[in-house]
């Protein structure tokens, strides 16, 4: 049973993770269009 409970708390760490990047990625991609919509015309 301890190695499910290790299992788990692995796979939560990388749901956190996996959600840390997607809104990073997020963030400079949101950056990128609105400095393009800003300063491209």
């Amino acid at each position: 049973m301890g190695q499910q409970t290790s299992a788990d708390r692995q796979q939560s760490s990388n749901k956190r993770t996996a959600l840390v990047l997607l809104s990073i990625a997020l963030v400079f991609f949101v950056g990128i269009i609105v400095r393009r919509w800003l300063f491209g015309g």
